[in-house]
Protein backbone atom coordinates (compact mmCIF):
# COMPACT_ATOMS: atom_id res chain seq x y z
CA UNK A 1 0.00 0.00 0.00
CA UNK A 2 3.01 2.21 0.49
CA UNK A 3 4.99 1.55 -2.64
CA UNK A 4 1.77 2.09 -4.04
CA UNK A 5 1.13 5.39 -2.51
CA UNK A 6 4.52 7.16 -2.91
CA UNK A 7 4.18 6.04 -7.00
CA UNK A 8 0.72 7.91 -7.03
CA UNK A 9 2.16 10.98 -4.81
CA UNK A 10 5.37 10.42 -7.26
CA UNK A 11 2.97 10.44 -9.90
CA UNK A 12 0.81 13.56 -9.01
CA UNK A 13 3.56 15.71 -8.03
CA UNK A 14 5.33 15.66 -11.72
CA UNK A 15 1.54 15.66 -13.59
CA UNK A 16 1.41 19.03 -11.64
CA UNK A 17 4.88 20.57 -12.11
CA UNK A 18 4.17 19.75 -15.93
CA UNK A 19 0.68 21.35 -15.64
CA UNK A 20 2.27 24.46 -13.90
CA UNK A 21 5.46 24.52 -16.43
CA UNK A 22 2.76 24.33 -19.48
CA UNK A 23 0.27 26.92 -18.17
CA UNK A 24 3.02 29.35 -17.59
CA UNK A 25 3.93 29.19 -21.24
CA UNK A 26 0.55 28.98 -22.25
CA UNK A 27 -0.95 31.83 -20.45
CA UNK A 28 1.74 34.08 -19.88
CA UNK A 29 2.29 35.49 -23.08
CA UNK A 30 -1.91 36.41 -23.25
CA UNK A 31 -1.93 37.17 -19.70
CA UNK A 32 1.06 39.71 -20.29
CA UNK A 33 -0.78 41.13 -23.32
CA UNK A 34 -3.68 42.30 -21.38
CA UNK A 35 -2.96 45.77 -19.51
CA UNK A 36 -3.01 45.61 -15.58
CA UNK A 37 -6.62 46.32 -14.31
CA UNK A 38 -8.77 45.50 -17.56
CA UNK A 39 -11.27 42.62 -17.81
CA UNK A 40 -10.64 40.67 -20.84
CA UNK A 41 -14.04 39.63 -20.84
CA UNK A 42 -15.67 43.56 -20.53
CA UNK A 43 -16.89 44.99 -23.92
CA UNK A 44 -14.99 47.89 -25.14
CA UNK A 45 -16.08 51.29 -25.57
CA UNK A 46 -18.64 53.16 -23.24
CA UNK A 47 -21.49 51.57 -21.85
CA UNK A 48 -24.81 51.26 -23.31
CA UNK A 49 -27.75 53.20 -21.16
CA UNK A 50 -30.37 51.02 -23.01
CA UNK A 51 -32.79 49.02 -21.51
CA UNK A 52 -32.93 45.05 -21.47
CA UNK A 53 -34.69 43.52 -24.31
CA UNK A 54 -37.16 42.37 -21.50
CA UNK A 55 -38.65 45.36 -21.47
CA UNK A 56 -40.69 44.52 -24.78
CA UNK A 57 -41.81 41.56 -23.36
CA UNK A 58 -44.02 43.28 -20.99
CA UNK A 59 -47.58 43.87 -22.58
CA UNK A 60 -48.99 47.30 -23.24
CA UNK A 61 -47.54 50.14 -24.56
CA UNK A 62 -43.96 51.12 -23.90
CA UNK A 63 -42.36 54.32 -24.24
CA UNK A 64 -40.13 56.32 -22.06
CA UNK A 65 -40.77 59.94 -22.64
CA UNK A 66 -38.17 62.72 -21.86
CA UNK A 67 -39.55 66.83 -21.52
CA UNK A 68 -41.43 67.46 -24.62
CA UNK A 69 -41.86 64.39 -25.73
CA UNK A 70 -45.17 63.70 -28.25
CA UNK A 71 -47.66 61.70 -26.48
CA UNK A 72 -48.18 57.95 -28.51
CA UNK A 73 -51.47 57.63 -30.86
CA UNK A 74 -54.28 56.12 -29.54
CA UNK A 75 -54.30 52.99 -31.99
CA UNK A 76 -56.25 49.51 -32.16
CA UNK A 77 -53.53 47.26 -33.64
CA UNK A 78 -52.89 44.15 -31.47
CA UNK A 79 -49.50 44.62 -31.66
CA UNK A 80 -47.02 47.54 -33.01
CA UNK A 81 -43.48 48.95 -32.92
CA UNK A 82 -41.77 52.23 -34.07
CA UNK A 83 -37.95 51.64 -34.66
CA UNK A 84 -34.96 53.78 -36.08
CA UNK A 85 -34.02 51.60 -39.10
CA UNK A 86 -30.65 53.33 -39.02
CA UNK A 87 -29.52 52.71 -34.82
CA UNK A 88 -32.32 49.67 -34.59
CA UNK A 89 -33.72 51.71 -31.45
CA UNK A 90 -37.35 50.90 -30.45
CA UNK A 91 -39.02 54.06 -29.58
CA UNK A 92 -41.85 52.39 -28.31
CA UNK A 93 -44.35 49.78 -29.08
CA UNK A 94 -47.30 47.93 -27.79
CA UNK A 95 -47.17 44.11 -26.54
CA UNK A 96 -44.42 43.60 -29.78
CA UNK A 97 -43.39 40.04 -28.78
CA UNK A 98 -47.00 38.97 -29.12
CA UNK A 99 -47.22 36.15 -31.29
CA UNK A 100 -49.48 36.35 -33.99
CA UNK A 101 -50.33 35.50 -37.61
CA UNK A 102 -48.48 37.92 -40.47
CA UNK A 103 -49.92 37.11 -43.66
CA UNK A 104 -48.47 38.61 -46.85
CA UNK A 105 -45.97 40.40 -44.49
CA UNK A 106 -43.99 37.51 -43.86
CA UNK A 107 -42.65 37.72 -47.68
CA UNK A 108 -40.13 39.78 -46.30
CA UNK A 109 -38.58 36.98 -44.66
CA UNK A 110 -38.89 34.86 -47.72
CA UNK A 111 -36.94 37.70 -50.05
CA UNK A 112 -34.30 37.96 -47.58
CA UNK A 113 -33.66 34.47 -47.49
CA UNK A 114 -34.38 33.34 -51.50
CA UNK A 115 -33.29 36.29 -53.11
CA UNK A 116 -29.50 36.50 -52.60
CA UNK A 117 -28.91 33.15 -54.08
CA UNK A 118 -30.83 34.03 -57.58
CA UNK A 119 -29.54 36.60 -59.88
CA UNK A 120 -32.24 38.86 -61.13
CA UNK A 121 -31.55 38.55 -64.58
CA UNK A 122 -31.70 34.47 -64.69
CA UNK A 123 -34.47 33.40 -67.07
CA UNK A 124 -36.82 30.11 -65.85
CA UNK A 125 -39.59 28.81 -67.74
CA UNK A 126 -42.16 27.95 -65.40
CA UNK A 127 -43.37 24.33 -64.85
CA UNK A 128 -46.73 23.16 -63.96
CA UNK A 129 -45.86 20.79 -60.59
CA UNK A 130 -44.17 24.86 -59.39
CA UNK A 131 -47.66 26.39 -59.59
CA UNK A 132 -49.34 23.00 -57.44
CA UNK A 133 -50.24 23.78 -54.01
CA UNK A 134 -51.75 27.42 -53.98
CA UNK A 135 -53.53 28.30 -51.24
CA UNK A 136 -57.42 28.86 -52.40
CA UNK A 137 -58.28 32.47 -52.30
CA UNK A 138 -54.53 33.44 -52.62
CA UNK A 139 -53.47 36.98 -54.32
CA UNK A 140 -51.54 35.88 -57.86
CA UNK A 141 -49.84 38.05 -59.80
CA UNK A 142 -50.63 35.84 -63.18
CA UNK A 143 -47.72 33.42 -63.36
CA UNK A 144 -47.80 30.95 -66.16
CA UNK A 145 -46.64 27.59 -66.73
CA UNK A 146 -44.59 26.86 -69.92
CA UNK A 147 -43.78 30.61 -69.59
CA UNK A 148 -40.26 31.83 -69.65
CA UNK A 149 -39.78 34.93 -66.35
CA UNK A 150 -37.14 36.81 -65.28
CA UNK A 151 -36.02 36.53 -61.72
CA UNK A 152 -36.56 39.85 -61.53
CA UNK A 153 -40.22 39.97 -63.11
CA UNK A 154 -41.53 36.59 -60.63
CA UNK A 155 -39.69 39.38 -57.58
CA UNK A 156 -41.79 42.33 -58.52
CA UNK A 157 -44.80 39.76 -58.51
CA UNK A 158 -43.86 38.72 -54.78
CA UNK A 159 -43.48 42.62 -54.02
CA UNK A 160 -46.31 44.30 -55.69
CA UNK A 161 -48.81 41.63 -55.99
CA UNK A 162 -48.14 39.48 -53.27
CA UNK A 163 -48.25 36.82 -55.86
CA UNK A 164 -48.17 33.46 -54.17
CA UNK A 165 -47.62 32.18 -57.50
CA UNK A 166 -44.48 33.99 -57.96
CA UNK A 167 -43.53 32.86 -54.73
CA UNK A 168 -44.06 29.21 -55.54
CA UNK A 169 -41.89 29.33 -58.62
CA UNK A 170 -39.25 31.01 -56.42
CA UNK A 171 -39.14 28.64 -53.41
CA UNK A 172 -39.07 25.81 -56.60
CA UNK A 173 -35.52 27.36 -57.65
CA UNK A 174 -34.53 27.82 -53.93
CA UNK A 175 -34.47 24.28 -53.15
CA UNK A 176 -38.60 23.27 -52.55
CA UNK A 177 -41.31 24.15 -50.27
CA UNK A 178 -40.19 22.90 -47.25
CA UNK A 179 -36.71 23.44 -48.00
CA UNK A 180 -37.49 27.09 -48.60
CA UNK A 181 -39.46 27.26 -45.24
CA UNK A 182 -36.68 25.35 -42.99
CA UNK A 183 -34.08 28.15 -44.23
CA UNK A 184 -36.16 30.99 -43.41
CA UNK A 185 -36.69 29.67 -39.89
CA UNK A 186 -32.80 29.50 -39.69
CA UNK A 187 -32.42 33.11 -41.10
CA UNK A 188 -35.12 34.41 -38.81
CA UNK A 189 -33.17 32.82 -36.05
CA UNK A 190 -29.58 34.18 -37.17
CA UNK A 191 -31.30 37.98 -37.36
CA UNK A 192 -32.87 37.71 -33.52
CA UNK A 193 -36.32 36.60 -34.41
CA UNK A 194 -37.47 34.04 -31.98
CA UNK A 195 -40.80 34.68 -31.80
CA UNK A 196 -41.54 33.50 -35.85
CA UNK A 197 -42.13 30.15 -36.94
CA UNK A 198 -42.13 29.57 -40.33
CA UNK A 199 -44.83 26.45 -42.07
CA UNK A 200 -45.86 28.62 -45.22
CA UNK A 201 -43.30 30.77 -47.17
CA UNK A 202 -46.24 32.75 -48.55
CA UNK A 203 -47.59 33.58 -45.01
CA UNK A 204 -50.56 31.92 -46.04
CA UNK A 205 -52.81 30.86 -43.13
CA UNK A 206 -51.50 28.01 -41.97
CA UNK A 207 -52.19 26.64 -38.59
CA UNK A 208 -49.27 27.28 -35.61
CA UNK A 209 -47.78 29.76 -38.34
CA UNK A 210 -46.84 33.31 -36.16
CA UNK A 211 -44.73 36.16 -35.92
CA UNK A 212 -44.27 39.17 -34.40
CA UNK A 213 -44.02 43.25 -34.65
CA UNK A 214 -41.09 42.83 -33.09
CA UNK A 215 -39.16 40.21 -35.78
CA UNK A 216 -41.39 41.82 -38.42
CA UNK A 217 -39.78 45.08 -37.75
CA UNK A 218 -36.10 43.24 -38.31
CA UNK A 219 -36.89 41.75 -41.09
CA UNK A 220 -37.94 45.30 -43.27
CA UNK A 221 -35.16 46.22 -41.34
CA UNK A 222 -32.64 43.70 -42.74
CA UNK A 223 -34.36 44.34 -46.11
CA UNK A 224 -33.51 47.74 -46.36
CA UNK A 225 -30.29 47.06 -46.16
CA UNK A 226 -30.12 44.92 -49.32
CA UNK A 227 -30.57 47.13 -52.40
CA UNK A 228 -32.20 44.78 -54.98
CA UNK A 229 -35.05 44.09 -51.40
CA UNK A 230 -35.45 48.16 -51.25
CA UNK A 231 -35.84 48.17 -54.87
CA UNK A 232 -38.35 45.85 -55.52
CA UNK A 233 -40.46 46.98 -52.16
CA UNK A 234 -40.21 50.49 -52.91
CA UNK A 235 -41.52 49.98 -56.30
CA UNK A 236 -45.18 51.53 -56.86
CA UNK A 237 -45.88 50.45 -60.25
CA UNK A 238 -44.67 48.01 -62.86
CA UNK A 239 -44.74 45.91 -65.96
CA UNK A 240 -45.50 41.99 -65.72
CA UNK A 241 -44.99 39.37 -68.99
CA UNK A 242 -48.33 38.22 -70.49
CA UNK A 243 -49.06 34.82 -71.21
CA UNK A 244 -47.99 33.87 -74.85
CA UNK A 245 -45.63 36.26 -74.30
CA UNK A 246 -45.01 39.29 -76.13
CA UNK A 247 -47.56 41.44 -74.55
CA UNK A 248 -47.10 42.81 -70.53
CA UNK A 249 -49.59 44.23 -68.34
CA UNK A 250 -49.37 47.17 -65.38
CA UNK A 251 -49.20 45.64 -61.97
CA UNK A 252 -49.51 48.28 -59.05
CA UNK A 253 -47.81 48.04 -55.72
CA UNK A 254 -50.82 47.24 -52.91
CA UNK A 255 -48.68 49.08 -49.99
CA UNK A 256 -51.51 52.04 -50.35
CA UNK A 257 -49.20 54.03 -48.38
CA UNK A 258 -46.53 53.81 -51.34
CA UNK A 259 -49.01 54.26 -53.99
CA UNK A 260 -51.84 56.53 -52.62
CA UNK A 261 -54.43 54.18 -54.18
CA UNK A 262 -58.09 53.54 -53.28
CA UNK A 263 -58.34 56.83 -51.22
CA UNK A 264 -55.42 56.42 -48.92
CA UNK A 265 -53.24 59.32 -48.98
CA UNK A 266 -49.46 58.48 -50.14
CA UNK A 267 -47.09 59.27 -47.19
CA UNK A 268 -44.53 61.18 -47.99
CA UNK A 269 -40.85 59.68 -47.82
CA UNK A 270 -42.18 56.33 -47.94
CA UNK A 271 -39.81 53.93 -48.98
CA UNK A 272 -41.54 50.43 -48.38
CA UNK A 273 -41.95 48.17 -47.21
CA UNK A 274 -44.96 44.98 -47.66
CA UNK A 275 -48.54 44.67 -46.68
CA UNK A 276 -50.69 41.93 -46.14
CA UNK A 277 -54.07 40.19 -45.50
CA UNK A 278 -55.01 36.56 -44.53
CA UNK A 279 -58.87 35.85 -42.62
CA UNK A 280 -57.11 34.88 -39.29
CA UNK A 281 -54.15 37.53 -39.64
CA UNK A 282 -56.48 40.57 -40.73
CA UNK A 283 -54.62 43.75 -42.53
CA UNK A 284 -50.79 43.30 -41.55
CA UNK A 285 -48.31 46.30 -42.59
CA UNK A 286 -44.53 46.63 -42.60
CA UNK A 287 -43.66 50.00 -43.55
CA UNK A 288 -40.94 52.24 -43.77
CA UNK A 289 -40.33 55.86 -44.38
CA UNK A 290 -37.55 58.53 -44.85
CA UNK A 291 -37.04 61.99 -43.61
CA UNK A 292 -34.76 64.84 -42.47
CA UNK A 293 -31.88 62.11 -42.95
CA UNK A 294 -33.56 59.53 -40.21
CA UNK A 295 -35.89 56.34 -41.87
CA UNK A 296 -37.93 54.36 -39.67
CA UNK A 297 -39.73 51.15 -39.68
CA UNK A 298 -43.09 50.92 -38.46
CA UNK A 299 -44.97 47.63 -37.47
CA UNK A 300 -48.73 47.69 -37.31
CA UNK A 301 -50.47 43.99 -36.91
CA UNK A 302 -54.22 43.74 -37.29
CA UNK A 303 -56.10 46.97 -36.02
CA UNK A 304 -59.47 46.35 -34.00
CA UNK A 305 -61.93 49.59 -35.49
CA UNK A 306 -62.61 50.85 -38.67
CA UNK A 307 -62.18 49.33 -42.20
CA UNK A 308 -59.25 47.62 -44.11
CA UNK A 309 -57.34 50.88 -44.66
CA UNK A 310 -57.10 51.12 -41.06
CA UNK A 311 -53.72 49.68 -40.90
CA UNK A 312 -52.32 52.52 -43.05
CA UNK A 313 -53.78 55.47 -41.20
CA UNK A 314 -52.57 53.62 -37.86
CA UNK A 315 -49.17 53.48 -39.76
CA UNK A 316 -49.23 56.51 -40.91
CA UNK A 317 -49.88 58.39 -37.09
CA UNK A 318 -46.87 56.40 -35.80
CA UNK A 319 -44.84 57.03 -38.27
CA UNK A 320 -45.76 60.62 -37.96
CA UNK A 321 -45.13 60.84 -34.17
CA UNK A 322 -41.61 58.58 -34.48
CA UNK A 323 -40.53 61.67 -36.52
CA UNK A 324 -41.66 63.97 -34.08
CA UNK A 325 -40.21 62.30 -31.02
CA UNK A 326 -36.81 61.37 -32.08
CA UNK A 327 -34.30 62.99 -29.93
CA UNK A 328 -37.46 63.08 -27.00
CA UNK A 329 -37.90 59.56 -26.06
CA UNK A 330 -35.42 56.81 -24.69
CA UNK A 331 -35.62 53.80 -26.23
CA UNK A 332 -37.27 50.56 -25.01
CA UNK A 333 -35.42 47.98 -26.62
CA UNK A 334 -33.41 47.13 -29.41
CA UNK A 335 -33.96 45.25 -32.52
CA UNK A 336 -30.40 43.99 -32.20
CA UNK A 337 -31.42 43.11 -28.85
CA UNK A 338 -31.84 38.84 -29.44
CA UNK A 339 -28.86 38.70 -32.54
CA UNK A 340 -27.12 35.87 -31.39
CA UNK A 341 -23.85 36.79 -30.81
CA UNK A 342 -20.33 34.28 -31.27
CA UNK A 343 -19.29 32.04 -28.94
CA UNK A 344 -15.74 31.03 -28.17
CA UNK A 345 -15.04 28.02 -29.40
CA UNK A 346 -13.40 25.91 -31.91
CA UNK A 347 -12.60 28.76 -34.25
CA UNK A 348 -11.54 31.11 -31.48
CA UNK A 349 -9.00 29.01 -30.82
CA UNK A 350 -6.27 29.53 -33.27
CA UNK A 351 -6.87 33.45 -32.37
CA UNK A 352 -5.94 32.29 -28.62
CA UNK A 353 -3.22 30.27 -29.92
CA UNK A 354 -1.34 32.71 -32.35
CA UNK A 355 -2.10 35.43 -29.33
CA UNK A 356 -0.39 33.26 -26.76
CA UNK A 357 3.16 32.21 -29.44
CA UNK A 358 3.38 36.11 -30.63
CA UNK A 359 5.94 37.70 -28.84
CA UNK A 360 3.53 39.65 -25.88
CA UNK A 361 4.51 42.65 -24.90
CA UNK A 362 4.46 44.46 -21.45
CA UNK A 363 2.54 47.75 -20.37
CA UNK A 364 5.98 49.13 -21.18
CA UNK A 365 6.49 47.60 -24.83
CA UNK A 366 9.53 45.18 -23.16
CA UNK A 367 8.80 41.38 -24.48
CA UNK A 368 7.76 39.31 -22.07
CA UNK A 369 9.41 36.28 -23.28
CA UNK A 370 12.40 36.23 -21.29
CA UNK A 371 10.37 36.32 -18.10
CA UNK A 372 8.47 33.37 -19.65
CA UNK A 373 11.74 31.53 -20.28
CA UNK A 374 12.99 31.96 -17.12
CA UNK A 375 9.94 30.64 -15.58
CA UNK A 376 10.00 28.10 -17.55
CA UNK A 377 13.51 26.71 -16.68
CA UNK A 378 12.85 27.25 -13.16
CA UNK A 379 10.09 24.84 -13.51
CA UNK A 380 11.79 22.20 -14.99
CA UNK A 381 14.33 22.39 -12.63
CA UNK A 382 11.86 21.97 -9.57
CA UNK A 383 10.12 18.84 -11.41
CA UNK A 384 13.63 17.25 -11.89
CA UNK A 385 13.79 17.93 -7.72
CA UNK A 386 10.95 16.61 -7.09
CA UNK A 387 11.49 13.48 -8.77
CA UNK A 388 14.94 12.53 -7.50
CA UNK A 389 13.45 13.55 -3.87
CA UNK A 390 10.74 10.73 -4.49
CA UNK A 391 12.89 8.12 -5.65
CA UNK A 392 15.05 8.42 -2.67
CA UNK A 393 12.35 8.00 -0.14
CA UNK A 394 11.06 5.22 -2.48
CA UNK A 395 14.32 3.72 -1.96
CA UNK A 396 14.73 4.08 1.47
CA UNK A 397 11.27 2.49 2.11
CA UNK A 398 11.94 -0.79 -0.11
Amino acid sequence: MKIGSSSFSSRSAVSACALCVTGVLVLGPVAAAVPAGTDPGAPSGPRSSAPRASLLYRSGTQVRPRSGAPEVPDVSALSWVVADAGSGAVLAAHDAHRRLPPASTLKTLFALTVLPALPAGLRHRVREEELAGIGAGSSLVGVAEDHTYRIADLWRGVFLSSGNDAVRVLASLGGGWRSTAARMQDKARALGARDTRVLSPDGYDTPGQVSSAYDLAVFGRAGLRNADFARYCGTAEAKFPGRGGGWSYDIQNTNRLLTGADGVDRYPGLIGVKNGYTTNAGHTLVAAARRGGRTLVVTVMNPQSGGGFTVYEEARSLLDWGFEAAGHVEPVGSLDALKPRPLPGPRARPAAVAAAVAPARSGGGTPAWPAITGAAVLGAALTAWVIRLLNRRSAARG
